[in-house]
């Protein structure tokens, strides 16, 4: 089999890992942001696009007469139009429903219903409470989600920046849940032509325990980094069997920040003009403890530039 072919294989089945994309909105400019992203994305990878707004049923027991209710019937419309015109700027068509109910509830049920590859939604709704506040929607729905998920934050998606993924960043500890993250970044550094950068960061908080008053001898901070080399040499290997034709950078940080890992990442998101992360859901030491990993959730809250989180199976 010839090298092209090869390559233009892999990038089919790049595609059929996002063969079908869902974008929840609500008419709020981080949902219209968020929608322009994954029909940029939807474009690259030739999906299929499902466009879904749901109508509180809380919002609907609060109106006072049936014109009110249909008034909110009518805006939900008009917010799937928008999005319509949207989709006809990339020339694309696209499905789109109105629903009732939980939003967090339908939208994941309909990600399992249609069998959706992935969830792109705006990090705030309409009912956001701060720029760097995780919108209670799209929390929600990272906790309820079986398929990835791709947030897309308020100045991401003014710059198209999912558009434009040249550098592509794969934070990994060594944990599973990491590593079922290195597909995804894989596929889709494949499909945009990206330079791949693996990254672990070394957390001296965490190591030396928030009372070390005394530090961490030097000979332990070396053997903590080593352990984050070898967990990045295997996600590198993993690269370089799966696609070889992908660039790839790769580094160990450390970080004394009470952020911990989070802050090394942004850090290195800021050195090297990142365009996109992409993550597991949780790490080494947070598996059991949090639905969302205190890494991730930090992150979506704090990054200015898409996140796309994946979950573990099982």
């Amino acid at each position: 089999m010839s090298p092209n072919y090869q390559g233009t294989s892999d990038r089919r089945l790049d595609r059929r890992m996002y063969d079908r994309i869902l974008i929840p909105v609500d008419g709020s400019e981080e949902a219209t942001r968020a929608a322009r992203e994954g029909l940029a994305f939807a474009t690259e990878f030739d999906a299929a696009v499902d466009v879904i707004h749901v109508v509180e049923r809380k919002a609907l027991r609060l109106t006072r007469s049936s014109d009110q209710e249909t008034r909110l019937r009518e805006r939900g419309t008009e917010i799937l139009a928008d999005v319509e015109a949207i989709a006809a700027e990339h020339g694309r068509s696209i499905a789109t429903e109105m629903l009732e109910g939980d939003p967090a509830d339908r939208i994941s049920d309909y990600a399992r219903e249609r069998d959706a590859g992935l969830i792109v939604i705006g990090r705030q709704g309409l009912t956001n409470l701060g720029r760097h506040l995780l919108g209670g929607v799209t929390e929600a729905v990272l906790h309820r989600s079986e398929v990835p998920v791709l947030v897309v934050t308020d100045d991401s998606g003014t710059t198209g920046r999912t558009g434009d993924c040249s550098r592509v960043l794969l934070p990994t500890d060594g944990s599973d849940n990491a590593a079922t993250a290195t597909e995804h970044g894989i596929a889709i550094a494949r499909q945009y032509g990206s330079t791949l950068h693996v990254l672990n960061v070394v957390d001296l908080q965490e190591a030396g325990g928030v009372f070390d008053a005394g530090g961490l001898e030097e000979e332990f901070v070396e053997r903590l980094e080593a352990t984050g080399a070898a967990a990045v040499e295997a996600a590198v290997d993993e690269i370089s069997e799966t696609a070889p034709d992908i660039d790839v950078e790769s580094a160990v940080v450390r970080t004394s920040s009470f952020d911990g890992a989070a802050a090394g990442i942004r850090k290195y998101v800021r050195e090297h003009d990142v365009d996109l992360v992409v993550m597991g859901s949780h790490g080494r030491s947070n598996l059991e403890r949090q639905l969302l990993g205190s890494v991730a959730s930090t992150l979506l809250r704090t990054l200015d530039v898409p996140v796309l989180i994946v979950r573990r199976e099982g």
